[in-house]
């Protein structure tokens, strides 16, 4: 039986106070298993990454853990009275409507206006204050939209593909600016990121996702790698890391899991390569 429950002290092995866990997590929805048997908990501080490909139940887990959708096996567990900052996959406006930036800041809760520009001022978004949103570029609005998830001090802060439609320096900046949020709130981080083998450096944990919990471990961190800097710079290198996966399974065209043989050669969740 599927449960959600507030817990007033929680921590994980290390003694970390957790913020939000999932053992078990199942969602069900139009005959199938969008999700289940997912075992997750990100802990104060913490980064974790949600990998996997399209449809394979990332946003579904992370909306489970916030309670916006319920789950229909398993047990989710929050902290109690823990505060939520959020950026969806997608935001998308009428272009017709008269909407700028400091409207949109307090669409859904009340700030002082010393809030709403600390916000801005702590994305290097502060500019954009009277700017009408339909006139920000993808970068801009990305930076808008985690000034108003972090304008409340989250202790949880869940970003669902912040880089999506940002260029290549963009994302990096982005990653840049997120690990020092982390740091400048001591928040923990639910990143979902589209890219199966490259990561925020600063990730602590990354969890591969496709139905289930395929694999989960840390990136390795290739700051010192000299192929890694040719490819994508010195910052590039400092930014990012790669995840190996160590699948023991795979997906057949149905979806189903059948054990990995020596008969399926290499799988993309067992790419070696950048």
């Amino acid at each position: 039986m599927a449960a959600t429950t507030e817990a007033e002290v929680v921590s994980n092995a290390s003694g970390i106070r957790l913020l939000a866990a999932a053992r078990g997590l199942g969602v069900f929805r139009a005959g199938r298993w969008i999700v289940r048997d997912i075992d997750i908990e990100i802990a104060t501080g913490e980064i974790v990454t949600l990998i996997g490909p399209n449809g394979g139940g990332k946003s579904t887990t992370a909306k489970a853990l916030l309670g916006l959708i319920a789950p229909d096996a398993g047990e989710v567990t929050r902290a109690d009275g823990l505060k939520v900052g959020y950026v969806p996959q997608r935001f998308q406006i009428d272009v017709t409507l008269p909407l700028d930036v400091k409207r949109l800041m307090t669409l859904t809760q009340k700030h002082a206006p010393e809030t709403i520009r600390a916000a801005l001022e702590r994305v290097n978004a502060g500019h954009l204050l009277g700017r009408a949103i339909q006139h920000l570029s993808g970068g801009e609005l990305q930076r808008v939209l985690l000034a108003r998830a972090i304008a409340g001090t989250p202790d949880l802060l869940i970003l669902d593909e912040p880089v999506q439609g940002v260029d290549y320096a963009g994302e990096i900046a982005l990653y840049e600016l997120i690990g020092t949020i982390r740091d400048e709130l001591g928040c923990g981080i639910l990143l979902i990121s589209h890219d199966l083998h490259i990561v925020m450096a600063a990730t602590d944990r990354v969890v591969c996702i496709e139905g289930h919990v395929c694999c989960s471990g840390a990136p390795r961190h290739v700051m010192g790698d000299a192929s890694f800097q040719r490819l994508f710079g010195q910052r590039g290198a400092q930014s990012l890391a790669i995840y190996r996966h160590h699948h023991d399974h795979v997906h057949d065209a149905h979806g189903d899991i059948r054990p990995l043989t020596d008969a399926d050669g290499p799988t993309d969740g067992g790419r070696e390569d950048v």
